[in-house]
């Protein structure tokens, strides 16, 4: 409609926890010629920054965060007698560059991938002690992460399968002498509790 001020059709707000009425007068500021003059405006803007800021007031870097907002509002263009150093607002304001995103395939996701990298240390270590500790406590994470994720099949044959599917048949726990941890015991009890609870309801 004409005549509307809508907000997509007004410019980026460059700190909008201050809201447009601080960048207006940023903008005008940066309209003023005289430098005592803009230099007197831009200390009006600090106090109105200030009664608007929830921060700490009696912090000591308190004012000096004030001057970088400041400056990163006027895109660094008002020419003033900055109180502090405002070069490191520049740093403040760069955005940070992304993250690269692994786009590695997990073969399950519910097992993340840092347990399908035990289960390839576990192919590669010979039979013994150590090889069987690992093994133990990889499968109790296993069940571990079955029940956490909710899954109906958190049984012990899915986790003898699983293993020694992901260690390619070289890992295989024997299902009448393994025993898991107590502590996935009792969380695949109170897990069945919670089952029958929601199945009254």
């Amino acid at each position: 409609m004409q005549g509307l001020d809508y907000n997509t059709q007004r410019s980026h707000l460059m700190l909008p926890e201050y809201g447009r009425i601080v960048q207006d007068m940023v903008k005008h500021a940066l309209t003023i010629e005289d430098k005592a003059l803009r230099q007197a405006a831009a200390e009006k803007i600090i106090k109105t920054m200030s009664t608007m800021s929830s921060e700490d007031k009696s912090s000591p870097d308190f004012q000096h965060k004030l001057w970088n907002h400041l400056a990163i509002i006027s895109n660094f263009q008002l020419d003033i007698d900055y109180p502090y150093n405002v070069e490191e607002a520049k740093d403040i304001n760069t955005k940070p560059q992304p993250l690269p995103y692994p786009h590695e395939r997990i073969p399950v996701r519910h097992y993340g991938k840092h347990l399908h990298e035990v289960c390839e240390v576990l192919a590669t270590m010979p039979e013994g002690e150590e090889r069987d500790e690992l093994a133990r406590s990889t499968a109790n994470q296993m069940r571990r992460m079955l029940l956490e994720y909710g899954h109906s099949n958190a049984r012990e044959e899915s986790v003898f399968h699983d293993i020694e599917r992901f260690t390619d048949g070289r890992v295989q726990l024997n299902p009448s002498t393994f025993r898991f941890d107590r502590t996935v015991i009792q969380m695949e009890k109170q897990s069945t509790k919670n089952k029958k609870k929601k199945k009254k309801k």
